[in-house]
């Protein structure tokens, strides 16, 4: 919208490898919200209906795209405005006040209108364990009593009469004589406005007059609120249809009143003690929905190749500050960093690609990262103990991979990675010694507020680094290299990550900058390795709050 594309939206699910069921359900969840929503991947990819995830998930899809049927006039309604007034469908949450600076660092809510939508963009976060920033004024709850944690959190802004329509299964069932609802937030002063267009949905009459565009009020006096036409334009005769008004009264609580479309409707406001009872039973209406709600599984799934799907679920690692999972069957990849105590999720990871790998050349994708990888050790203790993780990989030509994860005992706000490059079982001929090989280790992080994001370190020779995303893509070695410690700075929220390394072991350092994304990277020397010779990197992580 703000480049001048209204009809804008993301191909739900990822077009580029495979989703997962949550990623898919959540995905569709807030893309029903996008003013373009499809379902869309490419040919290799496993499959992505709904469907095609387990029941969980089709249920989540199935209540989705319901809201969005529901709200299909009102869309309409704001495609007909950017059409004629150049405003957006969609647009930033700040929009709403653009004096509040905080709001423009929100990433995880949107405008429809005057509708708010606010998800959860973390895989281990529900939308209704949220805390939800929203714009100064008045701004009321609702949803379809389609609550669940895995669909986004509905706000509609005080002033504001919302149309809603039927929830039909195609747009070719929705018929002019159709029940019209409007759902009424008052603002401060008790009044509501709100505006729809209809047309045939098709063909260019509306240019010639062939529509009707209604704008609605309401208004409050003498604790009664009447519903009325305040304008119409077009051609078009208002149709006989039933009128359903509902007027939010907090905590998702409304009461309704049915009409004819086009008469006035007076509705008579309960007492202050009879809306605080209905505020009350709303409330645990949506508790209970959402106690019973069937969460979407947090199983992944990948595939080797199309037709053939395979199943597993991540090991988790969970003790003192951190919450890992790991994938062993692609690369030994690591697909979530939390961080517990400040509910930060560092890692940028689909199970497939991304996250944490590591690679035994200095080529991109090289051996290591796509491998099945083994469990050799395992030991997940409970009550606090520590937890540790070891996998191996084959790499080739008699090597294998070997990391290990572990939170301590004694430590338990980091987590170590000890990865090694072994030659296991190198032939004779070439007098024990491997091919070259480099071990380079490459997360890729999540910048949860790009523009204040940095790259913090010393190097060996005292000079200090500020490294932005503007920057691009940075090597550093030598005396240039980060002195056993970098860190990646969030300034809005006054964290860093912190990763510390032993300086004899990492030949060079690289940092690369992506949309919403950094890799920093820790390269080993480049050479043969033998039975004698492995080559190592160890490395932490942790969190630490900055001023």
């Amino acid at each position: 919208g703000l480049s001048g594309q209204p009809f804008s939206g993301p191909d739900i699910g990822g077009f580029d490898g495979n989703a997962t069921p949550r990623l898919f359900g959540r995905w569709m969840g807030i893309g029903a919200m996008f003013p373009f929503c499809r379902g869309h991947t490419e040919s290799d990819a496993i499959d992505h209906e709904p469907w095609s995830f387990g029941e969980e998930c089709e249920e989540v899809c199935r209540l989705a795209l319901k809201r969005r049927y529901r709200l299909l006039l009102h869309i309409y309604t704001l495609f007909y405005m950017a059409h004629t007034t150049g405003t957006l469908v969609a647009s930033p949450t700040f929009f709403a006040d653009p004096e509040d600076l905080t709001l423009r660092k929100l990433e995880n809510s949107f405008l429809l209108g005057p509708v708010l939508v606010c998800a959860s963009t973390l895989p281990d976060q529900r939308s209704d364990k949220l805390q939800h920033a929203l714009p100064k004024g008045i701004w009321q709850s609702f949803d379809f009593e389609d609550s669940h944690p895995d669909l986004p959190f509905l706000y509609l802004r005080g002033g504001s009469i919302l149309p809603l329509g039927p929830p039909h299964q195609h747009v070719g069932e929705s018929k002019r004589s159709d029940d019209l609802t409007l759902l009424v937030a008052l603002d401060e002063n008790g009044k509501a406005k709100g505006v729809l267009f209809e047309d045939d949905g098709d063909g260019y009459g509306f240019t010639e007059g062939q529509y009707l565009l209604t704008q609605y009020e309401a208004e409050l006096q003498m604790s009664e609120v009447t519903v009325r036409v305040s304008k119409s334009e077009g051609l078009w005769k208002r149709p006989k249809r039933c009128l359903i008004v509902k007027i939010l009264l907090g905590g998702g609580a409304a009461i309704d009143a049915w009409g004819m479309d086009g008469e006035d409707l007076q509705i008579a406001m309960p007492a202050e003690a009879e809306v605080s009872n209905l505020v009350s039973g709303s409330k645990e209406k949506y508790r209970i929905r959402m106690e019973s709600a069937k969460l979407i599984s947090d199983t992944e799934k990948a595939s080797e190749h199309k037709g053939v799907e395979l199943s597993w679920t991540p090991i988790e690692l969970k003790s003192g500050a951190w919450a890992l999972k790991v994938v062993p069957w692609i690369g030994g990849r690591v697909i979530s960093m939390a961080h517990l105590p400040t509910g930060t999720q560092w890692l940028h990871s689909r199970v497939e690609v991304n996250g944490y790998e590591e690679y035994c050349g200095t080529e991109y994708w090289s051996a290591g990262c796509t491998e099945e990888y083994s469990v050799v050790e395992r030991s997940l203790q409970h009550g606090g103990e520590e937890e540790s993780l070891m996998l191996e990989g084959d790499i080739g030509g008699g090597m294998i991979l070997q990391r290990k994860l572990t939170i301590p005992k004694d430590n338990p706000k980091i987590f170590k990675i000890n990865s090694k490059i072994l030659a296991r079982n190198v032939g004779a001929g070439s007098g024990g010694f491997s091919r070259l090989v480099c071990l380079r280790v490459h997360p890729m992080f999540t910048l949860l507020h790009p523009t204040e994001s940095f790259i913090s370190f010393t190097s060996i020779d005292g000079s200090k680094q500020e490294i932005w995303p503007e920057s691009g893509e940075q090597f550093y070695e030598g005396n240039l290299l980060p002195n056993g410690e970098w860190m990646l700075v969030d300034k809005c929220q006054g964290l860093a990550l912190v990763n510390r390394f032993n300086v004899k072991e990492v030949f060079k350092c690289f940092i690369h900058w992506g949309t919403g994304t950094v890799n920093l990277e820790l390269w080993s020397e480049e050479r043969p390795v033998s039975k004698q010779s492995p080559l190592a990197i160890s490395h932490e992580y942790e969190v630490i709050k900055i001023p």
